[in-house]
């Protein structure tokens, strides 16, 4: 698929050439072929880090940031070497909003610990136990928490980024635009007296407006799941089919509190995505870059790569991501 000029500064890199366009988000093509989700005679090669809880000395598992739900823990991981307050990373995880657990990305973050990052990963209540806007009160509860506590953990509570992928993705952007929502905080889940803003958001292929994702595919020429029928992750998340609901899936939509003193958002996403489609993350990064204005919205687009492609977690995309995070957190 091409990548299609969406109104903003571009900053193409294509197999080693620059190509510079007009507009003023940074967005990067990446034609390495290395890494697909079949596998290659190349991806054999590639080693990416599986890593345990084990393997940090300084940690505290399955802590309790609020009491509506037994999902509602998190674990805390602090680098072996250097003395705190540490910047935090939040990771949400994926799963389309009805699977994953707070463990499957930590080896995505081991890099982090070796920064000077504290690691927060958390689990949240999914669709099959509680509907919107449960899952993004969670997060903002797990926020706050963090904030309340941040003494006791070695943490510094001005410095907390929300880095998330797919359904992740989708929370974490919402983190960083609903600043302020009331709906959204879950006040009643803890520590009410404590900001759940953050300070970046790293959103890697997340959804963000539901309900143009099918619309999206078909411009695309791209098969992908469909999102507007009620069995779809997104209908479940609200339960009911988002094509009903138009209102309460916009009231959802990180674009509808895009304001200009948002955090710097750092957005990747894959062209191949059948699941999630590439449209999602350029035009979100549209709009941000719009309120915000330069240099606060980086976008690269990996030509080729589809949804949780192995070329998200390889070392050199991973130091990219935090090397974003230096810049903002640091």
């Amino acid at each position: 698929m091409n990548v299609k000029r969406i109104g903003l500064l571009l900053t193409i890199f294509i197999t080693g050439s620059l190509v510079t366009g007009c507009g003023t988000v940074n967005q990067k093509v990446n034609q390495n072929n290395e890494y697909t989700n079949q596998k290659s005679p190349q991806e054999s090669n590639v080693k990416i880090m599986e890593v345990t809880s084990n393997q940090i000395k300084q940690k505290w598992l399955n802590v309790s940031y609020a009491n509506a739900s037994p999902s509602e823990k998190l674990d805390i991981y602090l680098p072996n070497k250097g003395d705190g307050p540490y910047p935090v990373i939040l990771n949400i995880h994926g799963g389309a909003f009805r699977a994953g657990k707070k463990e499957e990305e930590l080896s995505n973050l081991y890099e982090a610990l070796n920064r000077g990052y504290a690691v927060v990963t958390m689990n949240y209540r999914l669709s099959e136990e509680a509907h919107f806007p449960a899952q993004i009160n969670d997060v903002k509860a797990a926020i706050r928490f963090l904030r309340a506590n941040a003494s006791t953990y070695q943490l510094d509570p001005t410095k907390i980024a929300a880095w998330g992928s797919s359904a992740g993705g989708y929370l974490a952007a919402l983190a960083g635009t609903s600043s302020g929502n009331k709906e959204f905080e879950g006040a009643d889940l803890g520590n009410e007296n404590q900001p759940s803003n953050v300070q970046a958001v790293v959103d890697w292929f997340g959804p963000i407006n539901f309900l143009t994702m099918d619309d999206q595919f078909k411009q695309s020429g791209i098969k992908g799941l469909a999102h507007n029928k009620a069995n779809s992750p997104e209908s479940q998340l609200f339960g009911e089919t988002i094509t009903k609901i138009p209102d309460q899936v916009k009231e959802a939509n990180p674009e509808t509190y895009i304001t200009q003193d948002d955090p710097p958002f750092f957005i990747q996403h894959g062209t191949a995505d059948n699941i999630v489609p590439v449209q999602q993350s350029t035009e979100f990064a549209a709009q941000l870059e719009k309120a915000m204005g330069n240099g606060k919205v980086t976008l690269e687009v990996l030509k080729g790569k589809k949804h949780m492609d192995p070329a998200f977690r390889t070392p050199a995309n991973i130091n990219k991501v935090l090397d974003f995070l230096d810049k903002t957190l640091k």
